[in-house]
């Protein structure tokens, strides 16, 4: 009986359960009312955004290209010039070379590539530097100090004569550039030359000085 019992009751059971369930389903869903086709057809449907109108610049007017110059066929034409052509300066030396040939130019600054001359004017280089120092130090004697300031005089005497020669033959044709570092150098030169007599005196002069100090030495004297 009681096994019938429990049997009858299981259909009821499981619809207890379903119940349930659905209870729960329900509980759980966001209340959102259920539409209808009605209610569907009688909603209208939202019109479609209108595009909105981009303004455009209009594109700049096209410039006409101008026709090309007509050729003029009554003269031949004209070669183009090319940077790799080697340019021969307008300055002679070998000219120079045959009016001056003694001018210590030659010697001291003429463009060569001969490590033998390189090498010799290296040394004559290093020989008047030594001189010079002595000169300044008061311990070269009379003779040296004119041989230094005549050698130096002779120098700035030729560079301005070989200055002035290549302006007089060839300034006309030379570029700005270089005849302004000829007429550079005649001018350094020449305020080399004023300068030297003062230099020349003020080195004789340091050297006696010099010569009194050692001869009051050995004589024992303190000269101030």
């Amino acid at each position: 009986m009681a096994v019938n019992a429990w049997r009858k009751g299981l259909p009821g059971l499981v619809v207890a359960l379903g119940l349930v369930v659905a209870a729960l389903v329900y509980a759980l869903r966001p209340d959102t009312a259920p539409v209808t086709q009605e209610a569907a057809a009688r909603e209208p449907a939202a019109a479609p955004s209108a595009p909105q109108a981009v303004a455009r610049t209009p594109p700049p007017p096209q410039r006409a290209t101008p026709p090309p110059p007509p050729l003029d066929l009554t003269r031949p034409p004209e070669p183009e010039p090319d940077d790799n052509t080697p340019k021969v300066h307008p300055v002679d030396l070998q000219v120079i070379r045959a009016k001056l040939p003694d001018n210590l130019y030659w010697r001291m600054a003429a463009p060569t590539q001969d490590a033998e001359e390189l090498e010799r004017r290296e040394a004559e280089s290093r020989r008047w530097n030594e001189l010079y120092g002595k000169v300044l130090s008061a311990d070269a004697t009379v003779e040296q100090i004119h041989e230094y300031y005549g050698h130096r005089r002779k120098v700035s005497q030729d560079f301005i004569t070989f200055s002035t020669e290549v302006l007089a033959r060839f300034g006309d044709v030379m570029p700005e550039r270089d005849r302004g570092l000829y007429e550079l150098s005649i001018n350094m030169h020449r305020t080399r030359l004023a300068e030297l007599p003062a230099q020349e005196q003020d080195a004789l002069q340091r050297r006696e000085a010099q010569e009194r100090r050692r001869e009051a030495w050995r004589q024992g004297q303190q000269v101030p």
